[in-house]
């Protein structure tokens, strides 16, 4: 093989080499963006603020702990000035609130939907919240019985959307 023929093969192989290094890239720009905005395998931790003598409350931290999440308890008698400091909306209140990362959890939210949250950094939210006290919801278990109900998402302005519907 002449010289030339040498370097006309070199050329061809650096060609294919930059085509398939290029598709490459491109894959794994693909497989990125279908990723969840942020992935985390160190534990999601909590504080969660409740009232002292409330056992639903005390029910909902052991299930977040059974998730594998790490709250940490701080037993509060003024829940209500704290909902407002936080900006839980009066019409979402319920029994406990904690904060996770930049968000705030009203009430009984499971802890799927909780790190799910998390996970995805929804922007323009707030936090979630389960009004109210439904039977079924972690931390209102009752036999067999569970009630239908809604996880909100709340942003800052007061508006609100379903993020899980259980």
């Amino acid at each position: 093989m002449s010289r030339e023929e040498k370097r006309h093969d070199r050329s061809i192989t650096r060609r294919d080499w930059l085509a398939s290094l290029t598709q490459g890239m491109f894959a794994a720009l693909i497989v990125g963006a279908l990723r969840p905005a942020r992935e985390s395998t160190a534990p999601i931790r909590l504080m969660v603020y409740k009232d002292p003598s409330c056992g639903c409350c005390t029910k909902w931290v052991d299930h977040l702990r059974a998730a594998g999440l790490r709250p940490a308890v701080q037993d509060r008698t003024d829940m209500d000035a704290l909902k407002e400091s936080l900006g839980v909306p009066v019409a979402l209140r319920s029994c406990h609130t904690a904060t996770a990362d930049r968000y705030v959890i009203e009430g009984h939210v499971p802890a799927g939907d909780l790190r799910r949250l998390i996970l995805t950094a929804p922007k323009g939210i707030v936090g979630l919240a389960v009004p109210q006290m439904p039977v079924g919801s972690p931390g209102m278990e009752n036999g067999g019985r569970v009630d239908r109900y809604d996880v909100i998402a709340f942003a800052a302005d007061g508006s609100t959307k379903l993020f899980a519907h259980h």
